[in-house]
């Protein structure tokens, strides 16, 4: 499907949203330069684009790196020595053509997505921790079996706080100042997905999700103060 017609299909299924709300994407619908020089890259902010593609190839560097030598190892001996380097520019390939189709869906979506998504990821938390269906490996119940791959819910819930934080803060600008009605209600979903997480257990993906909560209250204009007692 030509890439024109796949992103009028999905504005189509999910709407244009306000036009405030497409406005403050990092993406625009129209290129608009002084003089005739570029200053995005296929509508995209370039220093989006570089920071984004420098992050992917310093990826790809590290993971050849860390696994070249496996096949040297009796348990690797069946793979090959780009075996890992491959299957991660799969993903990487993957997650690109995704994040494209994301990038065409009006912020209005995202924000009636973001509750239920948060929710669900609860759910999904709290299955995992059900013997039977969570699988142990390791020593750690942190994935759900789905036949043909392991699905680790901890993933979906860093997406769901990113949107649910977001919408969040855009709901309480109002009351921002307010550390009962802006940030407790937070800290008590933080702490939420920190329990269920540390159940598992997985301490490093409550540390991301617990800073991107946090970075998110920063970025959305809470009083440092309120961090202080946060964490105090």
């Amino acid at each position: 499907m030509p890439w024109a017609a796949l992103t009028d299909a999905v504005r189509a299924r999910f709407g244009r949203g306000e036009p405030d709300a497409v406005g403050s994407l990092p993406v625009r619908d129209y290129v608009n330069v002084n003089g005739g020089q570029r200053t995005r890259m296929m509508g995209f902010d370039q220093p989006l684009v570089w920071v984004t593609v420098s992050l992917m190839l310093l990826g790809l560097v590290m993971v050849y790196s860390a696994t070249i030598a496996l096949p040297d190892s009796p348990r690797f001996a069946n793979y090959t020595p780009t075996f890992f380097l491959q299957r991660h520019l799969i993903s990487l390939m993957m997650a690109m053509s995704l994040g494209a189709v994301a990038t065409q869906i009006p912020m209005a979506s995202w924000e009636r997505l973001a509750r239920p998504l948060f929710i669900f990821s609860l759910v999904l938390l709290m299955l995992v921790l059900i013997p039977g269906i969570g699988k142990v490996v390791y020593g750690a119940r942190r994935w759900l079996p789905l036949g043909i791959m392991n699905f680790q819910p901890s993933e979906l819930a860093k997406l769901a706080i990113v949107l649910y934080a977001s919408d969040y803060m855009v709901r309480k600008m109002d009351v921002k100042e307010r550390f009962v009605q802006a940030v407790y209600p937070m800290v008590l979903a933080v702490g939420l997905v920190g329990v269920l997480l540390l159940a598992e257990p997985d301490m490093g993906a409550f540390m991301v999700i617990a800073t991107i909560a946090m970075a998110i209250l920063f970025l959305g204009g809470v009083n440092g103060r309120m961090f202080a007692l946060i964490t105090g």
